[in-house]
């Protein structure tokens, strides 16, 4: 029987994130995920393979932004397709604050996320 994923994992997944729970997040990540950044170098921002790499990352971003937080997240999932809608904002240790809706694309296979495709607003960061 192939599970799935539903659109309550996808909100227990964001809620863990807000929590900054990488256990929690990584729960419905499959291990050879990639996970496709907001930011970076190429055109699709940067590419991070593999559920450790990808904890790193995420981790990595709670480090950065203590109070990091993804609001208003909603969630559909459709076969082997899901879509997140959300509203980041956190403070970096220079002082200044990301406020940004954004939506994560993702990729599904036997109730498992393996691509997490993740795309933001293009907003300037401004003074906390």
């Amino acid at each position: 029987m192939t599970k799935t994923l539903t659109a309550q994992d996808l909100s227990d997944t964001f809620d863990a994130f807000n929590r900054h729970d990488v256990d929690g997040v990584m729960t419905h990540f499959a291990d050879d995920c990639v996970f496709y950044t907001v930011g970076g170098d190429e055109a699709y921002g940067a590419k991070v393979e593999g559920a450790e790499a990808i904890a790193k990352a995420f981790s990595a971003v709670w480090a950065g932004m203590k109070d990091a937080h993804w609001d208003h997240h909603s969630h559909f999932v459709h076969g082997d397709r899901a879509v997140s809608e959300w509203t980041f904002s956190g403070t970096g240790a220079d002082g200044m604050r990301i406020e940004a809706q954004g939506a994560d694309l993702f990729t599904l296979r036997d109730g498992k996320i393996i691509v997490k495709q993740a795309l933001r607003k293009s907003r300037p960061p401004f003074k906390a």
